[in-house]
């Protein structure tokens, strides 16, 4: 299953199209090379396998975020989608903290 995640924009190199975006927490870099528009720290992108694929309105990205959080409080580490979330959250080299710890964070 593919899924994309959306996050928040915090910072952006516009030299090497790369953003700083916040998932839960948890900050890594995503390329902007594909994504449809500009995109400035505060923005929220939908990020695919670390490419911004497009900008969405805060007001998209925060249902969407609720619906994610709500996934992954119910689901248990046996359900697909929500490992899937989990290891789009996890994936990134650079992550300053784990999923777990963001979501403990926020309890």
């Amino acid at each position: 299953m593919c899924l994309g995640v959306p996050g928040k924009v915090i910072a952006v190199d516009r030299e090497m199209q790369i953003a700083t975006v916040d998932f839960w927490g948890v900050r890594k870099q995503v390329r902007l090379e594909v994504c449809d528009a500009p995109v400035d720290p505060g923005d929220y992108i939908l990020n695919h396998v670390g490419f911004a694929i497009r900008r969405i309105p805060p007001e998209e990205a925060a249902e969407t975020l609720a619906l994610y959080d709500e996934l992954l409080r119910l689901a248990d580490e046996q359900d697909l989608m929500a490992g899937d979330v989990r290891d789009e959250i996890q994936a990134a080299p650079d992550a300053t903290r784990s999923r777990k710890d963001a979501l403990d964070e926020k309890r």
